[in-house]
C-alpha cells in the first residue's frame, strides 16, 4: 500500500512516527493509500527548515521570487489534469469540478506572479524641512496553513504563493484525508526552483496542529475549516501569540424574489447546492422564496433534481460523485430524516442511494426539503452535503431579516430583475460575500474571500490585499539629510516646519 509521505527541505521524508491514518477513494469505499502522520519532532523538522531558509528568502530580490512564481504557474498549467485526477481519487468530486478547483487556485499564484506592485510601498517627500517619510511591507518569517478536505489543491494555494510571495516561508498542513495534490504542489514549486524549505508539507492530525500552533518560530497561522475547529484555532494561536485568520462554516441562503427569472434561479440552486456534493463551504444551502413563487420554483428545482447524474469522479458522464467518507455520508442523510421528523417536506429524498458497480462506494443522492421550519436541524446546521433547504417567507423584509439573523455570515445571493431591490440587497444583508443573480460569490484573486460573524475569526480575509497584509507587516521610515549648514542643538519637541 503506497504511503504518502511529508516533504521537507526540498524532499519527500519518510514518516517517523509509526502513526498513519487511511486514504480512501470514495467512489469504491477501499482504502487505496495511508498517509504518514507527523509527530512533534517531525513538525519541529519543517519548521526549522523553513526557519533557516527565511535567513535567505527574505532577503531575496523580488525578481527572483516573481521569476519562480511564473514558472510555477507553467507547471500547475501543464499539469493541471494530473492534479486533478489526484483531487478525484482521493476526495472523489467530478475530474471538471476538479478541473475547476485547480485553476481557482492558479488565480492567486498570478497575483501573487504581480507582487512586485503589490509591494511598492509609499513615499512622501519634504514633510518636513528635508524629511522623507516612507512605508514598506516587510515578510513576518515562518508561517503555516492548515487546510480542509473539500478544495485540497485550492485552498493550500490560496495561501502558500502569496505568502512566499511576500518573503515568509511557509508550513503546510493539509487534510489528512485527501493530502496527495498538495505534495505535489509543493514538487512541482521544487521543480519551478522554489530553494529548500521555503514551502514545506508535513501530513497528520491534531499532533501536527497543535505543534504548529504553539510553536515559537511560528509567527502567523491560515485556516479554512468548520466553525468550531476555527475557534479553536482562533483561541490557541492567539494564546501563543501568532496572528491569526481563521475561516469557519457556513449556511448560505440563497433570496428569490418573485420577479426573478425562475428557470436561472432553479438551474443555479442546483449548481449552488450539489456541485462537489454540497462539500463547499459556499455552498447554497437555504432558498429562500418570496411571496406566491415558492411552489412553481420547487417543482422546478425538484425536476432537475431528481434528473442529476451521479457516480464516480473520474465518469464523464458524472455530475457529482460520492461524499468524502462513509460516517460523514450518514451523518448527512440523518438530517434528512431529521428533517422529516421536524415539520420539513421531503420532497426529494437522496438516502438510500446506491451507484451499480459501486455499492460499497460514500455515495449519497441529492435531497430538497421544503417548508423547512427555523428551529428544524436541517436549518440551524452546516450540513456540508447534498440537501438543500427551502423556506418561504411573504415579503423580502421577512427575507432579510431571516438570512441576517443567521449565526453564519459567508455568503448570500439575491435573484431578481430589479436593480433597486438587488442593490438595497447587498447593502443591508450581513454576509462577507454578496452575488447578484450569482449564486456562489467567491472572489477573484485580487478581491478577498471572508466572511461574517461565525464564519470568519480574525481581522482579515483570505487573498488578495488582505491576503498581502496578513502576511506581511508595515514600517514607517523617517529619514532626514541635513545640509552641511545645519547643526547646534535644539531640545525642544520636534514639529513639522
Amino acid at each position: 500500500m503506497k504511503t504518502i509521505t511529508h516533504w521537507i527541505d526540498g524532499k519527500p521524508v519518510e514518516g517517523t512516527s509509526g502513526r498513519f491514518g487511511p486514504v480512501y477513494n470514495p467512489a469504491t469505499g477501499t482504502q487505496e493509500k495511508q498517509v504518514a502522520f507527523a509527530s512533534v519532532d517531525e513538525v519541529d523538522t519543517a519548521v526549522a527548515s523553513a526557519r533557516a531558509a527565511f535567513e535567505s528568502w527574505g532577503e531575496s530580490s523580488l525578481a527572483k521570487r516573481t521569476a519562480i512564481l511564473f514558472k510555477y504557474r507553467e507547471l500547475l498549467d501543464a499539469h493541471r489534469d494530473e492534479i486533478a485526477a489526484l483531487i478525484t481519487a482521493e476526495h472523489g468530486k467530478v475530474h471538471s469540478d476538479a478541473l475547476g478547483e485547480v485553476a481557482r487556485g492558479m488565480e492567486i499564484v498570478e497575483l501573487a506572479c504581480g507582487i512586485s506592485v503589490q509591494l511598492k510601498g509609499e513615499l512622501s517627500t519634504q514633510v518636513s524641512t528635508r524629511v522623507d517619510v516612507a512605508s514598506i511591507r516587510q515578510p513576518l518569517g515562518v508561517v503555516a496553513g492548515i487546510t480542509p478536505f473539500n478544495f485540497p489543491a485550492m485552498v493550500p494555494m490560496w495561501m502558500f504563493p502569496l505568502a512566499i510571495a511576500c518573503g515568509n516561508t511557509f508550513v503546510l498542513k493539509p487534510s489528512e484525508k485527501d493530502p496527495s495534490a498538495s505534495l505535489r504542489l509543493a514538487e512541482l514549486a521544487t521543480e519551478a526552483g522554489l530553494p529548500e524549505g521555503v514551502l514545506n508539507v508535513v501530513q497528520g492530525d491534531k499532533t501536527a496542529v497543535d505543534r504548529i500552533l504553539e510553536h515559537p518560530d511560528v509567527e502567523a497561522v491560515s485556516f479554512v475549516g468548520s466553525t468550531p475547529i476555527a475557534k479553536y484555532i482562533q483561541l490557541k494561536a492567539v494564546e501563543h501569540g501568532k496572528r491569526v485568520q481563521a475561516l469557519g462554516g457556513a449556511k448560505n441562503h440563497m433570496l428569490v424574489l418573485p420577479d426573478a427569472d425562475l428557470e436561472l434561479a432553479a438551474d443555479q440552486a442546483i449548481n449552488a447546492a450539489y456541485g462537489s456534493a454540497g462539500e463547499r463551504c459556499m455552498a447554497v444551502s437555504v432558498v429562500v422564496a418570496v411571496g406566491d413563487i415558492g411552489d412553481d420554483l420547487v417543482g422546478k428545482i425538484a425536476e432537475r433534481a431528481r434528473n442529476l447524474k451521479i457516480g464516480p469522479g473520474n465518469d464523464p458522464a458524472s455530475e457529482m460523485g460520492p461524499l468524502i467518507t462513509r460516517e460523514h455520508r450518514d451523518k448527512v442523510a440523518s438530517y434528512v430524516a431529521s428533517a422529516a421528523e421536524q415539520g420539513a417536506e421531503v420532497v426529494v429524498d437522496g438516502t438510500g442511494f446506491s451507484v451499480d458497480g459501486h455499492e460499497n462506494g460514500f455515495f449519497l443522492g441529492v435531497s430538497l426539503l421544503d417548508r423547512v421550519p427555523l428551529t428544524a436541524d436541517a436549518y440551524q446546521d452546516e450540513i456540508f452535503g447534498p440537501v438543500l433547504a427551502v423556506v418561504r417567507t411573504e415579503t423580502y423584509e421577512e427575507a432579510i431579516r431571516l438570512i441576517n439573523s443567521s449565526r453564519w455570515g459567508n455568503g448570500t445571493a439575491i435573484f431578481t430583475r430589479d436593480g433597486g431591490a438587488a442593490r438595497r440587497f447587498q447593502l443591508e444583508v450581513k454576509a462577507g460575500m454578496v452575488g447578484v443573480n450569482v449564486p456562489i460569490p467567491v472572489p477573484v484573486g485580487y478581491h478577498s474571500f471572508g466572511g461574517w460573524k461565525d464564519s470568519l475569526f480574525g481581522d482579515l480575509h483570505i487573498y488578495g490585499n488582505d491576503g498581502i497584509a496578513f502576511y506581511t507587516q508595515g514600517k514607517v521610515i523617517t529619514t532626514r539629510w541635513p545640509d552641511p549648514a545645519d547643526g547646534g542643538i535644539n531640545l525642544g519637541f520636534p514639529s513639522n516646519s
